[in-house]
């Protein structure tokens, strides 16, 4: 079978409204996938910059696929959190993205998004804090349901990737 090694880190995330911020990561395949080695979701430690506008996490990312096509390419959904100064976790914003499909090293931003609620929970959050969230995270990459959500850009998260290929064209599965 066509093996994927993708390597890397998650670096941090920027552009988010307050610090101590922590991620939530997963990575989703298809049915032709088969993991190998490594682990499909995890958590960063919790980072609280105190003059930088950049959260860093530099959490380890190494998960090996085996393959019999390319459909259902990983994809890898993120959710970044925030922690107050009394240990309570609040969302902060949904985001993913398709690994890249070349072989190398790749250095990738993914916009974060949130649910925007209606006026009354946008109060609410205001004063109270927490928010609306998915009951689902497959709209995070799923399909069309996702733009019926009305949405509100949060920051962005830094990833760094490196994609390794084997035997693609041995066993018939063409890039």
């Amino acid at each position: 079978m066509a093996e994927v090694h993708i390597i890397g880190q998650i670096l941090g995330a920027s552009g988010f409204p307050q610090h101590s911020l922590f991620c939530k990561w997963g990575v989703h395949t298809g049915g032709a996938w088969k993991l190998l080695s490594g682990t499909m979701e995890g958590q960063t430690q919790v980072d609280n910059p105190q003059n930088e506008d950049m959260a860093f996490w530099s959490h380890p990312i190494d998960i090996h696929f085996a393959t019999k096509g390319l459909q259902g390419w990983p994809k890898l959904h993120l959710q970044v959190w925030h922690q107050d100064s009394f240990g309570r976790n609040e969302l902060y914003g949904y985001s993913f993205l398709h690994v890249p499909s070349t072989p190398g090293t790749h250095t990738l931003l993914s916009p974060a998004w949130r649910p925007l609620g209606t006026w009354q929970e946008q109060i609410s959050q205001m004063f109270v804090g927490g928010g609306p969230q998915l009951k689902s995270t497959n709209l995070i990459y799923g399909g069309a349901d996702r733009y019926r959500l009305q949405t509100t850009s949060m920051g962005q998260v830094h990833l760094e990737l490196t994609v390794i290929l084997r035997n693609f064209d041995r066993f018939g599965v063409e890039c």
